[in-house]
């Protein structure tokens, strides 16, 4: 029934999505494995894409030839670029998605992608021989042969799903959960652990009265993920998120389900997220705050449900709704289904190699909350680095590895693979000790020609790339060049309160000034309007980012290059630590366990110190 396949992708959510994308675009004959053909893409939490960091991580994946960028571009209903009072290192872009859109644009990407083939199936076994995996059985007792395999699980794997006192099995509301894996790969002699997340309560969006909220409208430019032109909604046809907040009362009411709760009674022993805990973890840990705020976001465009962020909840039911009721806006609010909590297996991700291939399996790749993430952007983004060295191992190609200064993808994997992860991983720009070069303005800089080399971004990214270099550089070289007389800008300088000219200046040295931006001299320049007229936004926004903060760009270029001779020390496969008692115990076992390929990564290993790494050096030297 089943031919060889060169990779099986199993599960079909952001990060198999990706992975089997990535794969067959290389070239690769993938089949993409799911046990819901109608679920494929689910935006299973919030429906929105990008955020702080993670919107840098969407425009990486895009600028590497994955499809996230361009989907979300194509389906959303609100955008807004994040932190834009700050520098740009901190921008960051985020699209509210239309739920259906989403996932229906991501599944007709896949069905026109040339060779990816479907199957819904629940997979529960891996076939392995000789430490190399070599296919997958799937619950209708089909064994399907592959040379690689990549899991994508979610929350699948033995998911539990816990609401107040009741308790069922399921990787989502109404889907049941994925059983067998972790039991094979334990007794393979993987390490597996237990994490937790949630969700909040579906409410009718008809039931509110939005006059009680703020409302929170998306920007006037709307930016998108894609470097390509994509079609993306006017900004006039947007629909507004609005927000709200609890309040004592309501604090007061979820307390009275805290004795059901299967957080607080122990029924849950997954760890959940630090970074957005529930409601009742906040009232609890937050005792002393009278509110928290919510953001009431719209499901979609044709749909009346609403997401309420802020809420994630799995008390009792009825404690939620009594809760909700009491929150402004919220006094006649209809439930469509509660909020709930989800335990599902993960793998420690200290067990994978750089390309998201399994130590102990050849050929065996692991990607998105399977290695402890949570969130859609650091899922689709392994996937897409899975997808891409499954296809690379295939073929006895060189496996593709990011480096931290290169992308946020490479902060991720590299902070997963030395330091491990005890809850669930979520990305920030404070991550990133190189975060004035990985901006998501430059993602295309960064990383086109890379995957362009690989086969994987397309010509016309190239083009494009190379087109914007040049143009940037045309600008830059404009206002290096061009001087402005007084009588040309003052008016300008003054009105903003700015020392004005008493000689004709360097436009570039005007720039450089606080509190004035390209776009505002042009507009009172008719010299610089003539001259720069020509160019786009997003080129004008990149030549004046590259000379305001040309000083930082320089300084993390050259500790880039500083740490990058640790990277360049490379480590034996066979060195044995055990040998070198001089270094701490703590150090000698997880260099043993992790069993870094160079100095740099045993360096930013989790409780290993400055001396262990020397004391390696000079082992290393003798």
């Amino acid at each position: 029934m089943f031919n060889e396949y060169d990779i099986i992708v199993v599960g079909a959510g952001h990060a198999g999505c990706e992975a089997a994308a990535s794969a067959a675009n290389l070239g690769s004959k993938v089949l993409l494995i799911t046990m819901n053909m109608h679920t494929i893409a689910q935006m299973s939490c919030n429906p929105a894409m990008g955020g702080i960091a993670k919107g840098q991580i969407v425009r990486e994946i895009d600028a590497m030839g994955g499809y996230s960028g361009i989907v979300t571009d194509e389906s959303m209903i609100q955008f807004r670029m994040l932190n834009k009072s700050k520098g740009p290192a901190m921008w960051s872009p985020r699209a509210q998605s239309d739920r259906m859109l989403f996932a229906g644009k991501w599944r007709r990407v896949l069905e026109e992608t040339l060779n990816v083939d479907f199957y819904q199936d629940m997979v529960n076994g891996l076939i392995v021989k000789d430490k190399r995996v070599c296919g997958v059985v799937t619950g209708l007792g089909h064994e399907i042969k592959a040379k690689s395999v990549v899991l994508t699980n979610g929350t699948f794997l033995n998911g539990v799903i816990h609401i107040g006192e009741k308790k069922l099995g399921g990787g989502r509301m109404a889907e049941k959960a994925a059983t067998g894996i972790t039991e094979q790969l334990v007794n393979l002699g993987f390490e597996a652990d237990r994490l937790k997340t949630g969700t909040p309560p579906r409410i009718d969006g008809r039931s509110l009265d939005y006059s009680k909220m703020e409302e929170q409208k998306g920007d006037e430019e709307i930016t998108g993920f894609s470097y390509l032109d994509t079609k993306k909604i006017k900004s006039a046809k947007q629909k507004s998120c609005w927000i709200t907040y609890t309040s004592q009362h309501v604090h007061d009411i979820l307390k009275t389900g805290f004795d059901k709760s299967p957080m607080f009674q122990g029924r849950i022993q997954g760890t959940g997220p630090r970074y957005c805990p529930s409601i009742e973890d906040k009232i609890n840990r937050f005792a002393e705050r009278d509110r928290h705020q919510l953001f009431i976001e719209p499901e979609g465009f044709n749909t009346i449900e609403i997401y309420v962020n802020g809420f994630s909840s799995s008390l009792p039911e009825e404690v939620q709704s009594k809760a909700l009721r009491l929150v402004r806006g919220f006094e006649n609010c209809k439930m469509f289904r509660p909020g709930y909590a989800i335990e599902y297996d993960y793998f420690p991700p200290t067990q994978l190699k750089f390309s998201l291939e399994t130590k102990l399996i050849d050929n065996l790749f692991f990607a998105g909350q399977i290695n402890g993430t949570t969130g859609y952007e650091e899922a689709a983004c392994q996937g897409l680095m899975a997808g891409i060295n499954a296809h690379q191992k295939v073929k006895n190609l060189e496996a593709v590895v990011l480096k931290r200064s290169e992308a946020y993808i490479g902060v991720l994997i590299d902070d997963l693979i030395n330091k491990g992860t005890d809850e669930p991983y979520r990305m920030f720009t404070s991550r990133a000790e190189f975060r004035t070069l990985l901006r998501q303005d430059n993602a295309d800089i960064r990383l086109t020609e890379i995957s362009y080399r690989l086969g994987l971004a397309s010509q016309e990214r190239m083009e494009r790339v190379r087109s914007k270099v040049e143009r940037v550089e045309k600008i830059k070289a404009i206002l290096s060049a061009v001087s402005l007389e007084p009588e040309d800008i003052n008016a300008f300088l003054e009105d903003i309160s700015s020392s004005p000219l008493s000689n004709k200046q360097k436009a570039q040295q005007i720039l450089l000034r606080p509190n004035i931006s390209l776009q505002q001299m042009i507009n009172h320049s008719d010299q610089l309007k003539e001259l720069l007229t020509q160019f786009k936004n997003e080129e004008l926004e990149q030549a004046e980012i590259q000379i305001k903060y040309d000083t930082y760009i320089v300084k993390e270029k050259e500790l880039v290059l500083k740490m990058s001779q640790l990277e360049d020390l490379l480590i034996p496969d066979n060195f044995n630590y055990d040998k070198l008692f001089s270094l701490s115990t703590e150090a000698r076992q997880k260099f043993t366990r992790i069993r870094p390929r160079t100095l740099g990564q045993a360096s930013r290993i989790s409780g290993v110190n400055p001396s262990d790494v020397q004391i390696l050096m000079v082992f290393m030297g003798r």
